[in-house]
């Protein structure tokens, strides 16, 4: 019996699909066209350059080791680090050496800084609507940060080293369109299977013998077929 039920079960499933595919496809498709079109010609792309600054100090001697104090006192000044490099000085210095139109909270809500864990490398990343201006306010911003940094915060045998250079994002990092595409699709397919069944729930009309089975638990006798169309 549970099995019975089960089969039946599946085939309304399949039948409320097949019943409501043109609705189906069109949500779908429209979901999809949608995205596309923002993401490709509405959205406006966002590029990001990167770049590490080691926290330490020069080694004078071949022979001078790094003890476990050292490394760990570098770490913690990593912190005070990141939050100067959205210090006022140099958010100022930046803007004037990159020579853009941002304001200070304008360019700080464009840098992201944060340290590698258990290293001395702090990464700094700048995300913009410019691929060559977020370049050059990554390269300003690196050099405004380890000059202005010597005055805030004036630590003695530490020093900030350049490891990786900015350099031109060559594609942006979002919209990623593809993605896009594939979760408007995977989302219009889903809401319009949902709203078919919503539809089916609220329609209590009884369109077949089936109908008249299932809901009114009484035996056909007889069916009226359609009527041909009368030809003069």
């Amino acid at each position: 019996m549970e099995e019975q039920e089960m089969t039946l079960d599946l085939k309304d499933f399949f039948y409320i699909i097949s019943k409501r595919k043109k609705m189906i496809c069109l949500i779908t498709a429209a979901a999809i066209i949608i995205t596309g079109l923002l993401s490709f010609f509405v959205i406006k792309p966002t590029y990001q350059a990167n770049t590490s600054i080691i926290v330490g100090r020069p080694q004078q001697d071949k022979s001078e080791k790094l003890d476990n104090n050292d490394v760990t006192l570098y770490q913690n000044l990593m912190k005070t680090y990141i939050e100067i490099v959205t210090s006022k000085p140099v958010l100022d210095a930046t803007i004037s050496e990159a020579n853009v139109n941002y304001t200070e909270g304008q360019l700080s809500k464009m840098i992201n800084a944060s340290s590698q864990q258990g290293t001395q490398i702090m990464d700094i990343s700048i995300t913009g609507k410019n691929a060559e201006e977020t370049y050059k306010i990554a390269n300003a911003l690196t050099e405004s940060f380890i000059d202005k940094s010597k005055d805030i915060f004036p630590t003695s045998g530490v020093q900030l080293s350049v490891m990786n250079k900015a350099e031109v994002p060559k594609s942006p990092i979002k919209p990623k369109k593809a993605l896009n595409v594939a979760i408007a699709f995977i989302l219009g397919l889903f809401v319009s299977i949902g709203l078919a069944f919503v539809l089916e729930y609220m329609d209590n009309t009884i369109k077949s013998e089936n109908d008249v089975n299932k809901y009114l638990e009484l035996p056909v006798i007889g069916i009226i077929p359609d009527q041909p169309d009368m030809q003069e």
